[in-house]
């Protein structure tokens, strides 16, 4: 008599342990979950058997070959599609069709007396035998009627309460005669209880169940998973388990090293030639597997350990399971129900919340705090919040679901009855996640006021006007499928680094306010927000001898919402200007670098032919701008910053300018040629709005695009800046070209060397140490200043495992020289 095993079933519900491994070598105490069925098979005589495989079929040929090391004869049957339960078996038809044969599936734990459901089957002289069990919830498996003969009288798949008559289940195991195939359809999905009992029963043929006694366990469910592996190590089903009772319940396999100054306390399991050092405490219920290395200090509890495993010093792994070849690295925390997939990192100190579930090949950044699962993303970020608020792929990273939570943890840092300005690009992805946000907020008693698609400079100066805070979702710079939800303070600012913290730690402990139905917010929208915004802005800035200049600019919108605020602006400005590609395409809410340098290229064509001033470039949401002088050349950033600079301080003669510490020194000796004094501040866009908010700044910018105009605001406002260029060209009467030409070139070069989050302390530890006597600047990163003036800026970048090296020099060369020298000092100091 021949059996047929079936392991041809993907476990969906089991991933991310069957994302690179089919269910059926899913190991159960060390060994794969067929291997068991395989084994119960041999040992009541049914060694010839038939395996039935689909899914990643090749590991399972691969795993069991022929049989022979278990003493068995195996032959397989692949399915080039799913082809249900009844079509898999009718696929092996030609090895099956002379006898008797018996069917069990190879992804439930069983120890039933198979000799005895033969002969059941037998005696009765059925044509099917099911297999029958009696559970205590019985509503994910099929329940089966049997009269007092032990004939089937019905079935009803996966019941409801309402629907549950009986606590008899369909284990999926039978016994069947050949002429069963004559009720299957060939090369079609066709399942035994949904499509051939039925008929079976209808035309009266001998279905008999039987009732068996001992152990079985559907392994579909991560829950099922670990209750299987505790079930073997307490001896509630009769299995062979690989190795010696080194003491009570504590199991120990051939090879294995464990210190005498470890704690065990069992029923748990050691693989064979695992190594488990002093100071690590085992508890019970616990499996590690092969080769696995668990170093001094580690605490595992219920956890499931697949072969090949580190276990860092100093980690906790409590009620989870670990996939093959992934290293756990020390003080790393992973708690109840996490699952974590084949050959993952775990850096240092990162916790991964309970039910987390982590795809196989990622890596979690050491100190990262992951709460919620890691599918595509590459790695679990230390902090919430990035440089451009909350980043992330759409619909993979930055989900309606986490926009409702970060909503919901944003106004529960604010008061109830608090309101919160809302607004958009004009991408699709923008607009649906803005909902999902509205939604959030007015369910945790927070008034909204939406602004809908604005550029974001009104929507700042909007959340300014009376709200206790702002949330405005653009698609990121330059990724079209990518999304960032940034969060303003009352000022219409970027949120602080404190603000922020507080922000993360609710949204970590996921201790969201809801409002009681009273409280629910109000939806409102504003009117003519626009209108308003050029108001302000045209009354804040100096505009005089601007109608009486004659001046001709060309605006290019580059297809941004900027567009939707230049007409009330242009129109009051009084001066001939020129607007292209204003028109929306929520298709193409951003571009590329070199999509916009090739928009740069054609606006300096349009400037140079139509004879224009100079041309300004907006960023799609109108918060950064680029120029082009009269000539049609490019102005880079860096430089536009300095061009701006030294006509505000001309004008002025006096004040303060605030710039970030990574800014050329030339911009020092442009100030001061004016009387005008630098402000240097850290890279943090609130900390550069904050130095703007004193009295005697006069200006500000980042030397990306960003410029800051204190007059009318304290944030990032390229139409701002726009405005106030054109009131100081129409006053000085000069060009962009001749103001650039009197200023000194810089020579700053930048690099990012990649480093572990581990080691960035280590980093600024080894730089400081090499800077020796030189001057060190700490206001962010560290700068170091040589006695000819050159300096060097070294700065762990706050989101990413990478460190920032700036250098400037007299020349290039000497500034290629001095950020090789600090470069290597980055990339070495872990040596």
């Amino acid at each position: 008599m021949k059996a047929v095993v079936m392991a041809g079933g993907e476990g969906t519900r089991l991933r991310p342990m069957t994302s690179s491994m089919p269910k059926p070598l899913l190991p159960v105490v060390n060994r794969p979950i067929m291997e068991h069925v395989l084994r119960l098979l041999k040992r009541h005589g049914l060694s010839e058997t038939v395996v039935t495989v689909q899914f990643l079929a090749s590991l399972v040929r691969n795993y069991f070959g022929d049989g022979e090391e278990l003493g068995m004869t195996l032959t397989y049957a692949n399915e080039e599609t799913p082809l249900g339960t009844a079509g898999s078996v009718k696929n092996a038809e030609e090895a099956l069709k002379d006898d008797t044969f018996l069917v069990i599936s190879g992804d439930a734990l069983t120890d039933f007396d198979l000799t005895a459901l033969v002969e059941y089957h037998r005696a009765k002289g059925a044509m099917v035998t099911v297999c029958l069990t009696r559970v205590p919830d019985p509503l994910e498996f099929g329940i089966t009627i049997i009269d007092d003969e032990g004939r089937v009288d019905r079935f009803l798949e996966k019941p409801t309460w309402g629907q549950v008559f009986s606590d008899t289940v369909n284990t999926g195991i039978y016994v069947m005669e050949p002429e069963v195939f004559d009720y299957v359809a060939a090369g079609v999905s066709v399942d035994w209880s949904g499509d051939v009992f039925p008929k079976l029963l209808k035309e009266g043929k001998p279905i008999y169940g039987y009732v068996a006694e001992g152990y079985w366990e559907d392994v579909g469910t991560h829950e099922s998973y670990l209750k299987a592996q505790a079930d073997v190590l307490t001896g509630k089903v009769d299995v062979d388990i690989d190795g010696f009772e080194l003491s009570p319940g504590v199991w120990v396999a051939e090879g294995a090293e464990v210190d005498r100054d470890a704690v065990l306390k069992g029923p748990l399991y050691i693989g064979d030639y695992a190594k488990v050092e002093g100071g690590v405490e085992i508890r019970e219920h616990t499996v590690l597997g092969s080769n696995v290395v668990v170093k001094r200090g580690a605490f595992l509890h219920k956890a499931v350990v697949h072969d090949n495993v580190y276990v860092g010093p100093q980690t906790n792994l409590r009620g989870c399971v670990i996939g093959k070849n992934t290293d756990v690295m020390r003080a790393a925390r992973i708690e109840e129900g996490a699952v974590v997939g084949d050959e993952c990192l775990i850096e240092e100190e990162s916790l991964i919340a309970g039910d987390v579930r982590i795809y196989p090949f990622k890596t979690i950044e050491a100190g990262a705090v992951v709460n919620t699962s890691v599918i595509w993303e590459s790695r679990g970020q230390k902090y919430l919040f990035g440089p451009r608020g909350v980043s992330g792929i759409l619909n993979v990273e930055i989900t309606p679901e986490l926009a409702v939570r970060l909503a919901g943890a944003y106004a529960t840092t604010l008061k109830k009855g608090a309101t919160v300005t809302t607004a958009r690009d004009h991408s699709r992805g923008a607009r649906a996640l803005k909902r999902a946000v509205i939604s959030a907020l007015q369910t945790s008693a927070i008034n909204v006021r939406d602004l809908e698609n604005v550029p974001m400079p009104v929507a700042r100066q909007e959340t300014a006007r009376g709200s206790a805070g702002g949330i405005m979702i653009r698609t990121t710079p330059g990724v079209p499928d990518s999304v960032d939800i940034m969060f303003f303070d009352e000022r219409g600012a970027d949120l602080s680094q404190a603000a922020q913290r507080k922000l993360d730690r609710v949204f970590s402990r996921q201790e969201y306010r809801r409002a009681f139905p009273g409280e629910i917010g109000e939806l409102t929208f504003p009117a003519r927000p626009f209108d308003s915004y050029s108001g302000s802005l045209l009354k804040a800035l100096d505009i005089t001898g601007v109608p009486e200049s004659g001046l001709k600019v060309v605006v290019d919108a580059a297809h941004g919402n900027a567009a939707l605020l230049l007409p009330s602006i242009l129109g009051r400005l009084g001066i001939d200007a020129l607007t292209v590609n204003s028109g929306l395409d929520d298709a193409r809410p951003t571009e590329t670098a070199d999509e916009r340098q090739d928009g740069l290229t054609r606006l300096g064509e349009i400037v140079a032919s139509s004879k224009s001033g100079f041309g300004v470039r907006f960023d799609p949401v109108g918060e950064r701008m680029s120029l082009v002088d009269e000539r049609g050349r490019i102005i880079d950033d860096h430089r536009a910053l300095l061009v701006l600079l030294d006509c505000v301080a001309a004008e002025r003669g006096g004040g303060k300018i605030a710039l970030p510490v990574t800014t050329t020194r030339i911009a020092e000796q442009v100030a001061a040629y004016h009387g005008v004094q630098v402000q240097w501040t850290t890279t943090s866009p609130d900390d550069l709005a904050r130095v703007a908010m004193a009295d005697d700044t006069i200006f500000g910018g980042d030397g990306r695009g960003g410029f800051v105009i204190p007059e009318f605001s304290t944030v990032f406002d390229g139409t701002a800046a726009f405005v106030r260029l054109i009131g100081l060209v129409a006053r000085t009467q000069l060009t962009l070209s001749q103001i650039d030409a009197r200023i000194p070139r810089a020579h700053v070069r930048r690099r990012d060397v990649p480093t572990p989050w581990a080691a960035k302390g280590m980093v600024m530890r080894r730089v400081v140490e090499a800077a020796g006597e030189r001057e060190i600047d700490t206001t962010d990163g560290v700068r170091v200043v040589e006695a000819d003036g050159r300096w060097a800026l070294v700065l762990p970048d706050p989101a990413e495992a990478v460190t920032h090296v700036w250098a400037e020099g007299p020349d290039d060369d000497a500034a290629d020289e001095l950020l090789d020298e600090w470069s290597r000092v980055v990339e070495h100091a872990g040596d």
